[in-house]
């Protein structure tokens, strides 16, 4: 057991608080009424969240200081992007922050070289993919390709992921003969400009769409759900999913001018 500990120099593991749900919440409205302190207790009440995800990248890094203090930023991000409003659990929203960022970090850190067995396990995942796709009509769902071949959700992602190349911006993602979707309108704008009023104005806007679209725009960039997932979840096209996605975000965007 002691192999799996995650050792970060300068911090004692065994003595980081965990916040209960209670505190959490009550931590968040004292932050988001502008307490600065309840934000420190924030981070520190979830460094164990940090230390949890980090397990999973043991071996693949020499440095796990410099990925915690990665996982912190993630951290902080969720903590100050993070919406009482909306019914998820902050941990759920937080580990996909986590995740992001110590991903952005590996994939962006040329030392680190994605090991032969994984890319040997992503040729398995596409050969069952085909497969799948050929017996029942659609394409399987990471825990449907997970249970096949006995390999965990997170392994299934991280050996899919070793395959993709970088991409541009304005790469297409998807047409259906009408207009094309590029990356760039898939992805938050994360600058720095996010004032009061904006927020207001988003989230009035979210209020004015449907309710069909507002719930994929939740489950796509807030619960961080894949389109074939939602669309799985709502008996629908994957490009039907889009189709709506897209119409969404055009929506809010035109109910914000």
């Amino acid at each position: 057991m002691a192999k799996n500990k995650v050792e970060i120099t300068g911090i004692n593991t065994s003595k980081i608080k965990v916040l209960k749900h209670k505190e959490m919440i009550e931590l968040f409205k004292k932050y988001q009424n502008g307490d600065l302190m309840a934000k420190d207790e924030l981070v520190e009440g979830n460094l164990k969240l940090v230390l949890s995800i980090l397990k999973k990248y043991q071996n693949k890094t020499d440095n796990m200081d410099d990925l915690f203090q990665i996982g912190c930023v993630g951290l902080i991000k969720a903590i100050d992007n993070f919406d009482l409003s909306h019914e998820v659990k902050f941990s759920t929203y937080a580990v996909l922050m986590i995740e992001g960022e110590i991903k952005r970090y590996i994939r962006d850190n040329n030392s680190v070289r994605i090991s032969r067995s994984i890319k040997d396990q992503a040729y398995k995942i596409i050969k069952f993919k085909e497969e799948y796709l050929q017996e029942n009509g659609r394409e399987p769902n990471t825990s449907e390709i997970g249970k096949g071949l006995e390999i965990s959700e997170y392994d299934v992602n991280e050996a899919i992921l070793s395959l993709k190349e970088p991409m541009s911006l304005f790469d297409p993602i998807y047409n259906d003969g009408g207009d094309t979707i590029y990356l760039v309108d898939q992805i938050e704008d994360k600058r720095e400009n996010k004032d009061l009023d904006s927020l207001i104005s988003m989230r009035r806007a979210l209020e004015k769409i449907k309710e069909r679209e507002k719930d994929i725009l939740i489950n796509r960039f807030i619960v961080g759900k894949t389109q074939m997932e939602i669309a799985n979840e709502m008996n629908i096209s994957q490009a039907q999913v889009s189709r709506l996605e897209k119409n969404a975000i055009n929506n809010v965007k035109r109910l914000i001018k």
